[in-house]
């Protein structure tokens, strides 16, 4: 008996799927069996893309990352920094 592995599905192959739900040109059963997907799994995308999609709005989304992540990386420059004085003295 062999295992069959999860599949995994990219984010812009949800989005196209949930985006086809909701524009409602095909059933969740008939979007189920093109894409070999369960059709609850296509409800969850879908209530996820209607939940979120005000944040693709919002213009402060972006920044707030960015500038979470330019100082996680001035922190790592520091303490490579720092551990390389401590192994050279």
């Amino acid at each position: 008996m062999s295992k069959r592995t999860r599949r995994k599905i990219d984010a812009a192959l949800k989005a196209r799927i949930a985006l086809e739900a909701l524009r409602e040109q095909a059933t969740v059963a008939d979007l189920a069996v093109r894409y070999e997907v369960h059709p609850n799994q296509i409800y969850a995308w879908k209530k996820q893309l209607l939940d979120q999609a005000a944040r693709a709005f919002d213009a402060g989304v972006g920044h707030d990352a960015e500038a979470s992540r330019e100082r996680e990386i001035e922190k790592l420059h520091a303490k490579i920094g720092q551990l390389t004085v401590e192994r050279d003295f």
